[in-house]
């Protein structure tokens, strides 16, 4: 089936050395692609994103919050949360394109011009609350382009799976009270942002549209496999999504230096796999994938590259990586508490 990148040199533009959400992160994923090796861009048809509108960014966002970020580009540099999130005075408007970024994906994918489009974009967004900036994110991409779809691609039902290590706490607020998208977070248990606990199932018209799966630290690749059969295969089944997005964060893989789960590159392939089969059995194969982390550059372009491939259709990908380090923790308790809390 056809898959299609979204990317583009401007993400570059937002970029503190020092930190942890540098450009570097691109810069290496660019070179990953055009590895000779690999020969990934003669697979993959390429997209061109356009920044994002105020009107669209604010079918997610608050409108005094992305004022009050553009008027911040006059004291950028410098930090904006105490995460740390840093702005420069280009971020505003990379922050747009990211936004745009998530928008094209789904655009791409709705309208028939490839079954599953990645979206190479950054600032990450999934931490950003409707009304601030955190955790390194500055507008929330996927919240973004699910709400972009729903208002203006005639879409309904909207299925999020956030694989990132870290809660996508951003996203679960915007979906909190809403029942046509259902929110599913893979993530280490008492990590930043100290969210997403098994308790947290969404209020209102939306209870029960929140998922969460905390995992204990050194869980990786059974965990992940038991996650996705017992949890958000059955989930996904029940809620029938018309559509079906990604927060692909890599910074599960046992090299992350911020965290301490244990997803192996083999494991990220049969994450992608299960994935896959979810959205074509539910939602015609429509899938886009927005980067969120990942900050041991070998494991990030290890993740994004297993993924392309394994969306192209490969099989029996080497791991270049290999195994975790650790033995994996017993991790039948956490499954059994999510399953327990939305009956599945």
């Amino acid at each position: 089936m056809p898959v299609a990148l979204v990317t583009s040199p401007t993400y570059v533009q937002h970029d503190f050395p020092d930190h942890p959400e540098n450009a570097e992160r691109l810069r290496a994923l660019e070179a990953a692609l055009d590895s000779p090796a690999l020969a990934l861009r003669d697979y993959l048809i390429a997209l061109t994103p356009r920044p994002a509108t105020v009107d669209e960014v604010a079918l997610a966002h608050h409108r005094p919050y992305i004022t009050a970020l553009r008027e911040a580009m006059r004291q950028a540099p410098g930090y904006v949360d105490s995460a740390p999130t840093y702005v420069v005075p280009q971020s505003y408007d990379v922050a747009l394109l990211a936004a745009g970024g998530a928008i094209r994906a789904v655009e791409a994918v709705v309208g028939g011009e490839a079954q599953t489009v990645v979206a190479l974009v950054r600032p990450p967004g999934h931490h950003a609350l409707p009304d601030a900036p955190m955790g390194f994110c500055l507008f929330n991409n996927i919240a973004i382009a699910a709400r972009y779809a729903q208002r203006y691609l005639g879409i309904g039902r909207v299925l999020i799976v956030d694989f990132d290590v870290h809660h996508g706490n951003g996203t679960q607020a915007v979906f909190y009270e809403d029942p046509s998208v259902l929110f599913i977070s893979t993530h280490q248990e008492n990590l930043y942002p100290q969210t997403g606990r098994v308790s947290e199932t969404g209020a209102g018209a939306g209870e029960g549209y929140t998922l969460n799966i905390p995992l204990p630290a050194y869980a990786g690749d059974r965990a992940f496999e038991r996650a996705l059969a017992e949890v958000i295969a059955p989930a996904a089944e029940r809620f029938a999504p018309d559509l079906v997005l990604v927060s692909a964060g890599f910074d599960a893989h046992w090299l992350d230096p911020l965290a301490n789960l244990q997803l192996t590159l083999a494991g990220y392939a049969k994450l992608t796999q299960g994935l896959q089969a979810i959205a074509q059995a539910h939602a015609r194969g429509r899938m886009a994938w927005v980067l969120e982390g990942g900050y041991h550059l070998a494991a990030l372009t290890g993740g994004v590259t297993t993924v392309l491939r394994t969306l192209l259709g490969e099989h029996g990908i080497a791991d270049s990586l290999g195994p975790a380090p650790r033995p994996e923790p017993e991790v039948t308790g956490a499954i059994e508490r999510a399953r327990a809390a939305h009956g599945l």
